[in-house]
């Protein structure tokens, strides 16, 4: 699993393992190309039709397919070498941009087609995304697990922030440049796995079970285990209360009167705020009070969301959506590190996958709850029931998941039997 001594719990030594720095260089580019792809397939189809709504199908082409087959790739992530599976998605990646180009050649006015490339694409993330997200704790050790994690996330949000720049400034030269550099990206992405040489384990229980009961496997491990259904759900209902980000337009246009570039700004600020307590825990890793520390940052989460609904200073705006992106970031750390801590080896990916199902879907309803209650009762109320919101998440949680509450270190974190 590791070549370094366990005690050697410094981020040097994370980066001498030579497995990881294929792992986090192919999940940096399979991620900039990813939001790269975005901006031109999002700037394109609205080009060819003029309609907004043609920009929520590009979202919805993508992410139907995620809902069908995450949890069926969580099986196929225990079953099969993660490996592989990551290069194969990587060429359907790849197979997708070169799709786009043949449709941008040919100057085709049916944006259907771009749906159907798309739809490929959104199939290629489903079968990555377990196997990718639950690659981590089989390259580090466990002490090393919170340090990797953070050095993983910060991998994603530097390439959250600057993907849809590099993805703008590529569009200058025309859409068929912009999908042949992401080509490129996710071929590398295959040949970064390719070369990883650690073997993740697979489960042999295949020929005893049916492939229901393997793929519903990961639920029923979750519904047995307070700690990870506690951590997974914590997340999912305050992300599910707290999605005032959709809200961020109304609030650059008509509240805090900052146009365009001040909303791009105020997207931009949960990031910054989630890099920097990335590298404090890069610097410094969470190892005491964790289940204390976890409710606190999301009840931070939930004051952050109260003050930026109530704010009608700029500046005091992007604190809060700083402090949001610092205290969710904390809180996806601990519930990162903690449950492939708490789940056997060879279930990991079937439960990654549910984790991954929970929390991609609460990111979607987030923003459709924020959406409804805001055209319900206004938009400055909905953002403060929200906050609220969290905050009662977080008191009845604690109430009913103790065993979570009371997580201290996490190394002492083990699977159950």
């Amino acid at each position: 699993m590791t070549d370094i001594p366990k005690d050697e719990d410094t981020t040097r030594a994370l980066f001498r393992l030579r497995d990881f720095r294929f792992y986090i260089s192919g999940r940096f580019l399979g991620t900039l190309g990813m939001l790269i792809q975005s901006v031109a397939v999002g700037w394109q189809v609205y080009d060819i039709t003029e309609s907004p709504l043609a920009l929520g199908y590009v979202g919805l082409a993508q992410f139907l397919p995620m809902v069908l087959l995450t949890l069926p790739a969580g099986d196929i992530a225990d079953r099969i070498d993660r490996r592989y599976i990551v290069a194969v998605a990587g060429l359907l990646e790849a197979a997708a941009a070169g799709w786009l180009i043949l449709l941008t050649l040919t100057h085709t006015g049916d944006v259907t087609w771009f749906y159907a490339a798309l739809a490929l694409f959104g199939s290629a993330r489903a079968l990555m995304a377990p196997a990718s997200r639950s690659f981590v704790p089989l390259l580090v050790s466990p002490l090393q697990l919170p340090r990797a994690i953070a050095v993983s996330s910060s991998t994603f949000q530097v390439a959250v922030i600057s993907g849809p720049a590099i993805g703008g400034g590529l569009y200058l030269f025309g859409p068929v440049f912009v999908y042949s550099v992401c080509v490129a990206l996710f071929l590398a992405v295959t040949l970064a796995f390719l070369a990883i040489r650690t073997r993740p384990p697979v489960q042999t229980e295949a020929l005893v079970t049916t492939a229901f009961q393997r793929v519903t496997a990961g639920i029923s491990y979750m519904r047995r285990t307070p700690i990870v259904l506690g951590a997974v759900s914590l997340d999912l209902f305050a992300v599910l209360l707290g999605g005032a980000v959709a809200l961020l337009p109304i609030y650059a246009r008509d509240i805090l009167h900052v146009g365009p570039e001040g909303l791009g700004v105020m997207r931009s600020a949960p990031a910054v705020g989630a890099i920097i307590i990335n590298l404090l825990i890069i610097w410094r890793p969470i190892r005491a009070r964790t289940g204390h520390i976890m409710f606190a940052c999301v009840a931070l989460f939930g004051v952050a969301t109260i003050v930026f609904g109530l704010s009608e200073n700029f500046w005091l705006t992007l604190g809060a959506l700083a402090v949001m992106g610092a205290s969710d970031m904390v809180s996806v750390n601990i519930r990162s590190t903690l449950i492939p801590l708490a789940t056997p080896r060879q279930m990991l990916g079937r439960v990654t996958a549910v984790e991954m199902l929970f929390i991609g879907a609460s990111n979607e309803l987030g923003e459709f709850e924020s959406g409804v209650t805001a055209a319900w009762f206004g938009t400055v109320p909905a953002v403060v029931i929200g906050g609220l919101g969290t905050l009662g998440v977080v008191g009845i949680w604690m109430w009913l998941f103790p065993d979570l509450r009371k997580v201290d270190k996490l190394s002492d974190v083990k699977p159950q039997q």
